[in-house]
Parts: structure tokens; C-alpha cells; sequence
């Protein structure tokens, strides 16, 4: 593209180099003759002081909020907020794909990679080539790949919408982080659907959210700032108030595990077991009629997150109710409610449950099909919050029966340390617990303990397969070790 298309309305085109532009950074080992840096400033490291590398490599064509110390054939672009410039000219430099997609956007403090998931292979299931951007990856047509954050940076965001565009593939289901809404990551992007799962205190941290309002208010943005004319609100969550508030939608739908008068209602849920898998049965009601559904996760609140693709998938793109039944019926998640069979009788389930809500929301679940022990594995990222430590412990230490403390991505910090603050939730009650900092020990441990009847929930890891150790990415996979150490695991 070039540089007088690209900067149009930012710059004069008399002041800006005339050259095609191939490439739009905010690494600047990624910038060279014909790419644009933008200067990023984030929690650790401030683009800005990366400009001179970036300069070094070829680069002449800066977005900044400050004047650069570079060289006068450097032509330096000032703005307000580098962010919030570097989506917009992403969107312009991959021509606007979402302008010629069906968008849908999820966004919640638990559920977003369930729904988006679910919705996924329901449409694609169905005859709706559909691709998926999100915590387990992105995945199109023959493509799969990882993705670092949740919602990927502004410029792999629309470089992946154009590829799907490519190749015929004109809808997406997006999970859209608080973070990515702080970052503006996504804007410019139209969703033409937006859902809003549920919310609770998380990511609040200095390098985070600065409260649970300002956490709130970004999750908000996703209903009134990006043009939606669908809106899919969880009426059992007291959050969906605001979310409705300024919404852009013309169409709200609303659904629930609780209320019968939502517009889509999951009726008689209820825990089943089956040799092979752990699920939920439900009833999908709406429009005045029910359809059974039997769904292969847990809990009540995977029955909630079924409903809301379902009612997307029914209320947006016209498919009927029994056939969302019929590709739900062999669903899976990568890393949500993974179930592997043990050669004691007893069970392991990989699930991504990584703060207190979730943790307890998972146990919660489990419970039903318990015949002896719950037994929990988990950690703590490093660098994080010691408020999630607290409430992972608190909700380890309410519903298991033993708990064993373990790694999770700890990072720069020590392992012992974080499992220490962890600990402290277990003062004053009988749940036993054990601490194992490495999570392939913990893991072997828990397998050696196992009895009939037991389940074992490997929590916080989920479609991971790795660990975050000093500044070291270590592969690392549960499922590998399960299979390592149990040849006969049976997966559903």
C-alpha cells in the first residue's frame, strides 16, 4: 500500500516518502525499508525507546505520541495514541475485511472460548464456513495456528481476517479479551453479533485493569462501540444491565439456565455419565418449543454457554434448533473439561479453570460424578495478581476433598513463593493438601494416589502446551504426560 493511502487524513501525502509499504510493526525487529513502527508504549517496554533499532534496520516511517531522536529522513507521524492509530491503519492496510464479514464477537470473564468454540462447530457443522480466533488458537479452512494473547494484536487481527477472506471464508467467531478492548486492539472491526457471557473480578492488577469498573467498563465497550445490530445477553449475570446500556444492537436476545422467560432457556439440566464422557443434558427451549440436547461437558454453566451459541446460531444464521442439538451432541473443547480415563477407576480432567471463579465453577461441576475423592492440581501464574492466588486457594479449599499445590507458568518469580500464598487458604481447614512445584512430579503423584471413583482435576493449564519459566517458553503438555504414564487412557 502506499504511504499517502495508508496515512491519508494523519499526514500531508507532500510530507511522506513516496514508497509502498509492505509491512505495519510494532516490533522493531520486524521493521525495515518499507515497513511502518509504531511506538507502543506498554508495561515494560516503551516503543518509543525502540525507535533508533528500528531505524537501524531500514525504517524511515514512525507512528508516535512524541518526537523521536532519529535522523532527518526519518518522517515521523504524531498522534494522541499509537494504539488506537495502529488499528485503524491496520484495518486500512488489509482494506477493512470485517466490512465484508460476519463478525461474532464474545466477550465475558469466563466461557468466551467454550461459546466461541461451540459456535464454531455448530456452523461449520451446518454448512457456514466459519473460522475462529481466540485462547485455543486460530483455526480456518486447513489452518491452525497458536495465538500468543486471546485476542491477537491489531495487525494479526485483520491479517488473518483478510486471509479467511481469501479463502472464501466470510464469518468469524472472535474471543474479544477486556484486554484487547483496553488496547483497542479490535477497533475498527464491525461485528455484526456481539454476546456477553458473564463477569467477575479479574485481571486487576497494575499492569492490568485498575478496578473491577474500569474492568466492567471495557468489556462494555464491545456492545456500543463496534456496530453490532445483534447482542446476546446472559440474563442470570446482573452485569447484562449494563452491557445493555447505549448498545448499538436493534436485536437483544436473552438467555438462561434460570429464568424461563429468556428468550432462549436451558430446561432440566441435568449431570449424565457415560463410559466415555461426563456431560450435561439439558432441554433447548424457545420459540415455544424444547428440544433435547445432551452436551459432553460438565456443569450447568456449559449448558449456559451451549445456549448462547445455540441461540446465535438459530437466531443469526437461521439454523434450526435440533440440528445445534444434533452438533452438539459430539462437541469438544481443547482444554475444557478434557476427560481421560485412568487404568484405577478413576478419572483426570485437563480444564483451563486458572482464577477462583472458574476454579469453583469447575470443581462445582465435577462434583456430581464423584463417587470418592475430588482431588485438584493447579498453581498460579507468576507476575500476576496476588488476589487470584487467594481466591484460587479459597475455592480449592471449599469444594475439593485434597488439593495438590503445583506450577503454573510462574515466571520470573519462585514457584515455592507463589505456592506459599496459595497455602495460606488451607489455614484452619481439613482439606489436605501437598505441594509439588514440578507440575510433571505433581501430576505423576496424583496418578499414583488415584483410586477408583476419584476424579482429578489438572486445572489451569487447559489447551496449553507449555510453561512460562524464568524467560524461558518450555513445551510442556499434560496430555503427553497422561498418555506417557498411561498407556490405556481412554479419551471420549
Amino acid at each position: 500500500m502506499n504511504a499517502a493511502l495508508l496515512f491519508q487524513g494523519l499526514a500531508e501525502p507532500k510530507e511522506l516518502p513516496d514508497m509502498d509499504l509492505t509491512t505495519l510493526t510494532e516490533r522493531a525487529d520486524q521493521a525495515h525499508g518499507q515497513a511502518v513502527f509504531v511506538c507502543i508504549r506498554g508495561a515494560r517496554i516503551n516503543g518509543h525507546d525502540l525507535a533508533p533499532i528500528a531505524y537501524r534496520n531500514g525504517c524511515r516511517i514512525f507512528v508516535a505520541e512524541k518526537t523521536l531522536p532519529l535522523p532527518d529522513d526519518a518522517f515521523v507521524v504524531l498522534v494522541s495514541d499509537p494504539r488506537a492509530t495502529l488499528s485503524s491503519l491496520a484495518c486500512r492496510f488489509y482494506n477493512h475485511p470485517s466490512h465484508t464479514m460476519r463478525l461474532i464477537g464474545v466477550t465475558g470473564t469466563k466461557g468466551k472460548t467454550t461459546v466461541a468454540q461451540l459456535l464454531f462447530h455448530i456452523l461449520n457443522r451446518h454448512g457456514v464456513p466459519c473460522g475462529y480466533i481466540g485462547t485455543n488458537g486460530t483455526a480456518f479452512g486447513n489452518v491452525h495456528r497458536n495465538t500468543k494473547n486471546t485476542t491477537p494484536d491489531a495487525v494479526t487481527l485483520q491479517a488473518t481476517l483478510s486471509e479467511m477472506l481469501s479463502l472464501g471464508i466470510k464469518t468469524a467467531v472472535i474471543e474479544v479479551s477486556s484486554q484487547a478492548l483496553m488496547q483497542f486492539r479490535a477497533d475498527g472491526t464491525r461485528f455484526e453479533t456481539v454476546v456477553f457471557t458473564n463477569l467477575s473480578p479479574d485481571h486487576i492488577s497494575p499492569t492490568e485493569h485498575s478496578s473491577f469498573e474500569h474492568y466492567k467498563s471495557c468489556k462494555h465497550r464491545l456492545f456500543t462501540d463496534f456496530g453490532a445490530a445483534y447482542a446476546f445477553l446472559n440474563s442470570d449475570d446482573d452485569a447484562s444491565t449494563q452491557m445493555r446500556i447505549n448498545t448499538s444492537a436493534n436485536t437483544v436476545m436473552t438467555y438462561s439456565v434460570k429464568d424461563p422467560s429468556a428468550d432462549y432457556f436451558a430446561a432440566d439440566t441435568q449431570p449424565f455419565a457415560t463410559a466415555q464422557s461426563l456431560g450435561i443434558a439439558f432441554s433447548i427451549c424457545a420459540q415455544g418449543h424444547c428440544v433435547p440436547c445432551s452436551l459432553p461437558l460438565t456443569g450447568r454453566f456449559n449448558a449456559a454457554n451451549a445456549l448462547v451459541a445455540v441461540a446465535v446460531a438459530n437466531r443469526v444464521f437461521g439454523i434450526s434448533l435440533d440440528n445445534c442439538a444434533n452438533a452438539l451432541s459430539d462437541a469438544h473443547v481443547a482444554g475444557r473439561s478434557e476427560l481421560y480415563g485412568l487404568p484405577s477407576g478413576a478419572y483426570a480432567v485437563i480444564d483451563y479453570a486458572h482464577n477462583g471463579a472458574s476454579l469453583s465453577q469447575a470443581l462445582s461441576a465435577l462434583r456430581p460424578y464423584v463417587t470418592s475423592r475430588l482431588i485438584v492440581l493447579f498453581g498460579s501464574v507468576g507476575e500476576r495478581s496476588q488476589m487470584r492466588r487467594a481466591a484460587l486457594g479459597q475455592a480449592a479449599a471449599s469444594y475439593s476433598d485434597m488439593a495438590i499445590l503445583t506450577s503454573d507458568n510462574p515466571g520470573n518469580e519462585d514457584p515455592n513463593a507463589i505456592i506459599q500464598e496459595i497455602a495460606q487458604a488451607f489455614e484452619g481447614t481439613k482439606i489436605p493438601y501437598v505441594s509439588i512445584p514440578d507440575r510433571a512430579e505433581a501430576i505423576r503423584y496424583a496418578i499414583g494416589i488415584a483410586k477408583k471413583g476419584d476424579i482429578i482435576l489438572l486445572a489451569g493449564k487447559g489447551h496449553e502446551e507449555y510453561q512460562l519459566i524464568g524467560n524461558e517458553k518450555l513445551p510442556f503438555s499434560e496430555r503427553k504426560i497422561l498418555n506417557t504414564y498411561i498407556p490405556q487412557t481412554a479419551q471420549p
